[in-house]
């Protein structure tokens, strides 16, 4: 476990290569006993800071390693979390400039909209589905402020669980119209189709994905609250994004979102 000083330099380290566009190497060897404890409480340090930004609020959380696959590489038995804030939400219609970013990537998942703020945590998946509003296709824009995406569990929990953005779909659907865990998806970018997959890819179910969040981030104080979006994770790979790329979703039952970058 690190001390209080460690930790702020750890934090100063994330802060610097994301405002510089200047990633860094894994936490580990500069601080040697970092643990999970740790990596979030240097991303909460980092979120307040750029809280202090005018007008910016906690829009929501994200479900990071929320495969078996991921969580078997990271060598994990849960996910992780990390928050999504008002300007991190972009309008589909609006080109995001990919300069902006390290090594930006995209993903495919549903996107859960809080009508009413969830329970901590006792939270269950029963519980989910009658605070969410509605659902909605989208794309979520993920990138590593560690160089060369050389990330382990405490990099990528320290580093806002290497979240960047959302883009979300136009069409509102509510949850009890379809099966939540058994919805396909399909990305193009371009007119190429260049990955496809299903929400049971997401804990078998992303609802488990959203209660698990629920329960976790009340163990540090935090309340899913209504308003808020919720990404659970991704039922597809990541795909690398770059100047020139248009991605395109397709959701069965869902609709289709898209982002293109320049």
């Amino acid at each position: 476990m690190l001390d209080a000083p460690q930790r702020t330099a750890a934090a100063d380290l994330l802060w610097r290569a994301e405002r510089d566009r200047a990633p860094v190497d894994p936490l580990t060897p500069a601080f040697p006993g970092i643990d999970v404890v740790d990596a979030y409480e240097i991303q909460l340090s980092n979120i307040r800071r750029r809280l202090e930004s005018p007008g910016v609020r906690v829009r929501g959380h994200k479900v990071g390693l929320s495969s078996e696959v991921m969580q078997r590489m990271m060598g994990v038995d849960e996910p992780d979390y990390g928050h999504l804030l008002s300007d991190m939400v972009l309008p589909e219609d609006t080109p995001v400039e990919a300069g902006r970013y390290c090594a930006p990537r995209i993903e495919v998942e549903i996107g859960y909209v809080l009508g009413e703020s969830l329970p901590g945590e006792d939270c269950t998946e029963k519980d989910v589905l009658a605070a969410t509003e509605y659902v909605v296709a989208s794309l979520e824009l993920i990138d590593s402020r560690i160089a060369d995406w050389r990330i382990g569990l405490t990099d990528t929990i320290a580093d806002n669980a290497s979240s960047a953005g959302v883009v979300l779909g136009e069409r509102r659907v509510a949850p009890g119209d379809l099966d939540l865990a058994d919805i396909g998806a399909v990305l193009f970018r371009g007119g190429e189709e260049i990955a496809r997959g299903r929400t049971s890819a997401v804990l078998g179910d992303p609802t488990v994905a959203v209660a698990w969040l629920a329960r976790k981030v009340a163990a540090f104080g935090v309340r899913l609250e209504a308003g808020h979006v919720i990404l659970p994770g991704s039922c597809t790979a990541a795909v690398d994004a770059r100047p020139g790329d248009e991605f395109r979703a397709e959701f069965e039952g869902l609709g289709d979102v898209s982002v293109r970058f320049v």
